[in-house]
């Protein structure tokens, strides 16, 4: 059946959404668009700093411990931004905050090449990893004033492509800058990336129904009004905070699993760099065909299927990969997994958009994302101790067992007659 609707579906065009006139495309999706090409630029540009930036430390310390310290400091930066974020999301412009921590970070990351001292490179990293974890709240909130409650799968699908176009293409065009110009000239280009996001959100309209306060300042009172705002939510939301808190659980387990992942191709799949690379290439490869597969699909995939069958298939697709002892085996796995993410990732932000109330969907964010960091970092470093004490392999399988165990929780709790009601995605006349 899907096979025959995907069919029809590219033979009428990705772009053509359904039945809607060129005049209606144009006035639904314009302001949309101009969004989904910031989120691209912004996108390659992360990667591209990614790269260049590991190059650039590698190139002056030598160190492989130095390149890993980077990776510590971005969970480490989402807790320190993530206790008092949300306060500022729900308050403030969003549409200005979200041009602000552009052109900061477009500073940050610009200077970087001028610095000598790692300790202070690691400040900077730091800062720049805070404005990222104080933008992906404010956007998500930003996307749920702007797109209508029954174009947000579709849009959240296009994003998806975009992100993992990102991840295919962003690394090779690193290399590229960095082979016609320097590592400097490839943390420049990134740079300029965010500047190009800002201009882009400037020419959108700035969705807040009122003048957002400017009178309140940040306290100690307010945080503490804030959480517990939070917390009677959750009270009074129980069934879409259990789906909320079961998905970002399996997703812990994809942290740290891939904290593994260098380790686990080498020594037990036996994979020289250029394999594992192409290993990697498949993974992108996979999310991108998930997301086209969304995209195409929209209108008759139904959002618990792509939150429970999906984050099952992606456990799924783990386990495939944990088993595995050679190539052929790991790359199987590793498609179906990264293929199921597209899906489970696409239908869960979709979700979460449509039944947390947007007034306080920044706090509630925010506050996830506190406890989120503290278990990756916990996980992470559980998931490394079972590798150094016992066994790679071992580490893996548990890993994905666990991670299955809790997907299968999820699927049973979106097939629950009471929460029916979550996932309809049809605009009523009071979210209008």
């Amino acid at each position: 059946m899907y096979i025959e609707i995907f069919k029809s579906r590219v033979q009428k065009g990705v772009g053509s959404f359904g039945t809607e006139s060129l005049s209606g495309w144009k006035r639904d999706w314009k302001n949309p668009s101009i969004l989904l090409a910031g989120i691209g630029i912004s996108n390659l540009g992360d990667w591209i700093y990614l790269i260049a930036l590991n190059l650039m430390i590698l190139n002056m310390t030598g160190s492989a411990a130095a390149v890993a310290g980077l990776y510590m400091l971005k969970p480490l930066a989402s807790m320190c931004t993530s206790f008092w974020s949300g306060s500022i999301i729900d308050r403030f412009n969003k549409r200005r905050i979200m041009i602000t921590l552009d052109i900061v970070r477009a500073l940050l990351v610009a200077i970087i090449p001028f610095i000598g001292s790692l300790p202070i490179i690691y400040v900077c990293v730091f800062l720049i990893n805070m404005g990222s974890s104080f933008f992906f709240p404010t956007s998500t909130t930003y996307i749920t004033k702007l797109v209508p409650k029954e174009r947000r799968k579709r849009f959240n699908s296009l994003q998806n492509l975009i992100s993992s176009g990102s991840f295919v293409i962003g690394p090779a065009i690193a290399g590229a800058l960095v082979f016609v110009g320097s590592v400097a000239f490839a943390i420049y280009m990134n740079a300029l990336s965010f500047l190009l996001s800002a201009l882009v959100l400037f020419f959108l309209p700035s969705m807040e129904g009122e003048r957002a306060s400017t009178e309140e300042n940040l306290s100690f009172k307010m945080l503490k009004e804030d959480w517990a705002v939070v917390l009677a939510f959750s009270k009074n939301a129980a069934y879409v905070m259990g789906v909320y808190a079961l998905f970002e659980a399996a997703m812990l387990f994809t942290a740290a699993l891939d904290s593994t992942e260098v380790v686990f191709t080498r020594r037990v799949l036996g994979l020289s760099e250029g394999s594992y690379g192409v290993l990697v290439s498949i993974a992108g490869v996979g999310f991108i065909l998930g997301s086209v597969f969304v995209t195409v699909l929209t209108n008759y995939l139904k959002l618990k299927h792509m939150i429970g069958i999906g984050t099952t298939m992606t456990a799924v697709g783990y386990l495939m990969y944990a088993m595995s002892s050679t190539f052929i085996g790991g790359a199987i796995g590793v498609f179906v997994l990264s293929f199921a993410l597209a899906c489970a990732h696409t239908g869960f932000i979709t979700f979460y958009q449509n039944n947390l109330p947007v007034d306080i969907m920044g706090r509630v964010v925010s506050v996830v994302n506190v406890f989120e960091s503290v278990l990756t970092m916990a996980f992470i470093l559980l998931i490394g101790m079972t590798v150094e004490l016992i066994n790679v392999k071992i580490a893996v399988i548990s890993g994905s067992v666990l991670m299955l165990l809790v997907s299968l929780a999820l699927l049973f709790m979106t097939w629950l007659p009471t929460g029916h009601a979550y996932y309809e995605e049809k605009q009523t006349a009071e979210a209008m």
